[in-house]
């Protein structure tokens, strides 16, 4: 019976090293095809090429913003590539709105294998890089989407930005992780863990989070916690009928974008005051779409 036990014990201590050695495969789904812009449906979207800080080549997609809008500096999920993203980008450039989304390393043609420290390192890259091109702190919104929630709430500690908006976050990969393989001791094995719950009450700007209300990969109360753990100024949008991958389908977009007005300055007037000569500042009313 102890020869079992002492058995049992080896294999799940060497199943622990495995999971240890290959747990990146599961965080990381690349697809490391190369796709230009307009071969996915997009026009006005630039393929951008930069050297990451150790010198490995980055493959970004770049859609100028336009009528003094800010730019969202786009870090996508664990899975696919920047064309997976085609949609989402037509429908943020539409409204004027610049985008710069990053390729993580082996995805749609970068060069490197992803960790979560080159992750993160990249993500300060494609920042400066950004600002190379003369787009100011006050113009830049981080904008994360599930794994890319966790690279953007880092770099909001690392450099300055207007805003950051998290779509379908998650408190950390062992949280999520557990969901799978609750026996499984996750924290011990996981090395790369992008642990936002860490690092949300340190961040300083406004904070925007939309969510599915059935998603199933990363459930609602992930959310939940990470919107409790933020500083205010923050908002919570729940997208009632969308899942993990499909919030923009519901209507997620309008939801941000209304975030996003809701940033910019009111506009200022100056009306003349006829009895006393004076002159009043009045704060001009939205208009009706706003």
């Amino acid at each position: 019976m102890l020869n079992l036990l002492f058995a049992l014990v080896g294999i799940f201590a060497l199943f622990c090293i495995v999971a240890r050695l290959l747990h990146r495969y599961f965080v990381y789904v690349p697809d490391p095809t190369r796709v230009a812009p307009k071969d996915a449906g997009l026009t006005g979207v630039d393929e951008i090429v930069f050297k990451a800080a150790d010198g490995t080549l980055l493959i970004a997609w770049y859609s100028p913003a336009r009528d003094g809008k800010p730019t969202l500096l786009y870090f996508g999920g664990n899975s696919g590539n920047a064309a997976y993203r085609a949609g989402k980008i037509k429908m943020m450039a539409a409204d004027g709105y610049g985008v710069f989304l990053l390729n993580y390393r082996r995805y749609g043609g970068s060069g490197g294998r992803p960790t979560e420290k080159r992750v993160a390192a990249d993500a300060v890259s494609a920042y400066d890089y950004l600002r190379g091109l003369g787009v100011a702190p006050h113009d830049i919104v981080l904008y994360g989407e599930s794994l890319g929630t966790a690279v953007a709430t880092r770099l909001a500690l690392q450099r300055e930005v207007k805003a950051l908006v998290l779509e379908a976050p998650f408190t950390s990969v062992v949280d999520v992780g557990r969901l799978m393989w609750p026996l499984l001791p996750l924290n011990l094995i996981m090395v790369d863990q992008y642990r936002t719950i860490d690092r949300i009450g340190q961040v300083e700007v406004p904070l925007f989070i939309i969510h599915g209300g059935r998603d199933n990969v990363i459930p609602l109360d992930h959310a939940r916690r990470v919107f409790h753990a933020a500083n205010e100024p923050k908002a919570l949008c729940v997208v009632p009928r969308a899942g993990h991958s499909d919030v923009f389908e519901q209507g997620a977009w309008g939801k941000v974008r209304d975030f996003l007005v809701s940033l910019e300055p009111v506009p200022v007037v100056v009306a003349p005051v006829a009895r006393a000569g004076l002159q009043v500042e009045i704060a001009a009313a939205a208009d009706a779409n706003r």
